[in-house]
């Protein structure tokens, strides 16, 4: 196995299980705003982050590699939605440009790629949908976009 491989899987328990943290911390946040649906939103995505974490750490057992979990490093936590998505948005493109030369040194393991593969669509799709959150903002104004999120 590729140790590019083996690192990536690595760094995506560490880096995607704070990040399924953060995004229930969010979650919380905007509950207590009223923002139920954005609520739940980010309390899905978290459960979906956590599962690709699972799917990672066994993929390392199978792959005979001791499992890590690394240091992490603080991450913030924003009160203001315009912030937050704004900051998820720069989270998830950076993550995806690290995450598409991981998916292409995987070529040779087709499992180990198609958890890769299927987590990058995931993100990809997620990047998406906050890149439509913002625009949305931009077009319709911020208090009535939170009112959609009621």
């Amino acid at each position: 196995m590729d140790k590019k491989v083996i690192e990536g899987l690595q760094t995506i328990v560490t880096e995607l299980s704070q990040q399924a943290d953060g995004h229930v911390i969010q979650s919380r946040i905007f509950a207590s705003q009223g923002l139920s649906k954005l609520a739940k939103q980010y309390e899905e995505h978290a459960d979906e982050e956590r599962g690709y974490v699972v799917k990672c750490i066994d993929r390392l057992i199978d792959l005979d590699v001791e499992v890590k979990l690394g240091a992490k490093q603080a991450a913030p936590v924003k009160w203001d939605i315009v912030e937050y998505l704004k900051h998820d948005l720069q989270v998830s493109k950076k993550g995806l440009a690290w995450l598409k030369e991981l998916v292409k040194a995987a070529q040779d393991d087709p499992t180990t790629f198609g958890i890769l593969r299927d987590y990058y669509q995931d993100e990809e799709g997620d990047m998406y949908w906050t890149e439509q959150q913002l625009a949305l903002i931009e077009l319709i104004g911020k208090q009535n976009w939170l009112a959609k999120q009621l």
